[in-house]
């Protein structure tokens, strides 16, 4: 295969790995998976005791940052329970069902440039499909059955009720992420990630596209079931979620599937915004080089994740889902119709059509606008009694009776006046 026949460098490079390449690669890549993942426990619990002024995990390990490996080994050790009114079999596969995506997931992103390996010639990248981007959102959607199926399989109405508003959750926000995705794509060109950050040699995303930016990084931390956005521990219930019922392992798998896709969308944000691996102002440097420089940039998004956790309240639930709904996705949408406006507006000549276009695309515009912030909430009358918003209240016309319904019998009014020992 050449270049001629339609293949970039990269597709070229990844075409001609041999297979122990592609072998390694898949292990490492799942190397890399898991030890970010243990990393990232330790950092969180580190960066949130300073935070609140208090020793984080100091004894395993040196200044304690074995603690994650000593507390997975703990769970492989566990004591394994099954609940007696589970379903076995699909008790069973939920968390490996919310783990393989997570990790296939990994396989399209670039995280490096051209390096040789032993002495052949490749990119740090398992695969550089043409659709990579939907690859991702695709493995991101597929774990929403894992939490699903892990809930209803528990055969307890709390998990079950934890997996509902876990998957209500990701998918909301799963709709929020993919659309702050299009406006990347339509600058780009591609659904590459190898090829968007190719189109970022001349200025990152994160600058040029800032909504885009701020949608995908608020829909990311939704799409986590990460704080401020951990609705599916209700703290009503006193669960843990749809994995209350999880022990040993199991309880692991889920664990781990959390961790990695917040691996997986920070280092998406990196491949979209932050140009991945490259450095600002300099010209193509060693693929390693950019490894590096593409994992520090991950890291900050992990941060980011860390420092909401330990900063903001929970939000309600009404609260979390009318920003996805009313906010997010609407924003969204307005600002693809301005992106592909200015988009049409240089690749064309002028004329009326292109003017036809931008009004029309304006008079969307301001449609979506009011619907997003939407018209004033309509004033109850003044009869009404204001009660709080938003939260589970009585009807107002169940009034308490001045007297009782109903009155005991004389027979059994007198029966009990003598067993009291009290006389009418």
């Amino acid at each position: 295969m050449n270049t001629s026949e339609g293949l970039t460098r990269t597709q070229q490079l990844l075409a001609d790995d041999p297979v122990w390449l592609v072998l390694l690669k898949v292990v490492v890549l799942f190397a890399v998976g898991v030890v970010l993942t243990l990393f990232m426990i330790n950092w969180e619990r580190k960066v949130v005791a300073r935070m609140q002024q208090r020793p984080g995990p100091n004894r395993t390990g040196p200044n304690g940052w074995l603690q994650s490996l000593a507390d997975g080994l703990k769970l492989a050790f566990k004591e394994d329970i099954m609940p007696v009114m589970a379903d076995k079999k699909i008790y069973f596969i939920a968390p490996v069902v919310s783990t393989i995506p997570a990790f296939v997931a990994f396989s399209v992103i670039p995280f490096g440039g051209e390096v040789s390996i032993f002495g052949e010639r490749t990119v740090l990248q398992l695969v550089d499909l043409p659709v990579g981007v939907l690859v991702v959102l695709a493995c991101s959607s597929i774990g929403v059955y894992g939490i699903v199926l892990g809930g209803w399989a528990s055969g307890s109405p709390y998990s079950l009720l934890g997996a509902l508003r876990s998957a209500a959750q990701v998918i909301s926000y799963e709709i929020a992420l993919g659309l702050s995705v299009v406006a990347v794509v339509l600058y780009a060109g591609s659904l590459s990630t190898a090829d968007i950050v190719e189109s970022q040699g001349s200025g990152w995303y994160f600058y040029l596209l800032v909504p885009s930016f701020v949608i995908f990084v608020i829909a990311m931390v939704g799409e986590t079931n990460r704080a401020p956005f951990d609705l599916p521990e209700a703290e009503s219930e006193l669960v843990g979620g749809f994995h209350t019922e999880y022990t040993s392992l199991k309880f692991a798998l889920f664990f781990l599937a959390e961790y990695v896709n917040m691996v997986t969308v920070s280092a998406m944000a990196t491949t979209l915004f932050l140009g991945g691996g490259r450095i600002p102002w300099v010209g193509p440097v060693n693929g390693w080089i950019e490894f590096v420089v593409f994992i520090a940039k991950t890291l900050l998004f992990l941060f980011l994740f860390i420092w909401l956790r330990g900063t903001l309240p929970r939000f309600r639930y009404d609260q979390f889902m009318k920003l996805g709904w009313k906010v997010l996705v609407p924003v969204s949408l307005g600002w693809i119709l301005v992106v592909f406006a200015i988009r049409a507006y240089r690749n064309s000549t002028g004329g009326e059509a292109t003017v036809a276009l931008l009004i029309t695309i304006g008079i969307v515009l301001l449609a979506i606008l009011a619907v997003a912030f939407g018209l004033p909430d309509r004033q109850p009358p003044d009869e009404t009694v204001e009660v709080a918003s938003d939260y589970p209240v009585p009807p107002l016309d169940l009034a308490v009776p001045e007297r009782p319904r109903h009155r005991l019998p004389q027979a059994k009014a007198e029966k009990a006046s003598v067993l009291t020992g009290k006389e009418e």
